[in-house]
């Protein structure tokens, strides 16, 4: 009875497409990669270079077979919320990524804009881990940018 359970749990899970989170598998024109982008050292950037080089494509500067065009890549945080005595309370924490992807000379996926967002709550007792969560929360929202991101690279025809 087991056993038949299992088989149809195993049936069903692979009939709704389910797999487990892991490498993407990319197209073969993403075998060398340079990402093109004015600032190489924000968060966004660095999640995406790991997510490539963990999916087996090569970064190179030069020669590339395929390019992705970071046109955009900004942060920041505003106000949601502020107390009786005018103290802010929430912050919302943004991240916006514009970018275009290039295979040889054509180009593979026109301008697009991904924004994600987080709010949390302030404490001004609390400032410097405060300020500490906010770093988290931008470096968090850059990992699931990057992981969008590569989840449209997967999608691309070969």
């Amino acid at each position: 009875m087991r056993l038949v359970a299992t088989t149809l749990l195993l049936a069903a899970l692979g009939a709704c497409g389910f797999h487990l989170q892991g490498v993407s598998h990319l197209p073969a024109a993403f075998s060398t990669t340079t990402i093109a982008a004015e600032d190489r050292y924000t968060d966004f950037n660095r999640a995406l270079s790991d997510a490539l080089r963990v999916s087996g494509s090569t970064l190179v500067s030069v020669g590339a077979t395929a390019t992705v065009e970071v046109i955009g890549d900004e942060h920041g945080q505003r106000v949601l919320s502020v107390s009786a005595n005018n103290a802010p309370t929430e912050y919302e924490v943004w991240y916006t990524v514009r970018y275009r992807v290039l295979v040889g000379a054509r180009e593979a996926l026109s301008p697009q804009v991904l924004t994600l967002s987080r709010d949390y709550s302030f404490d001004a007792t609390a400032v410097l881990p405060k300020e500490h969560e906010q770093e988290m929360i931008r470096a968090a929202l850059a990992r699931e940018l990057a992981a969008l991101v590569m989840r449209r690279l997967t999608a691309l025809p070969p």
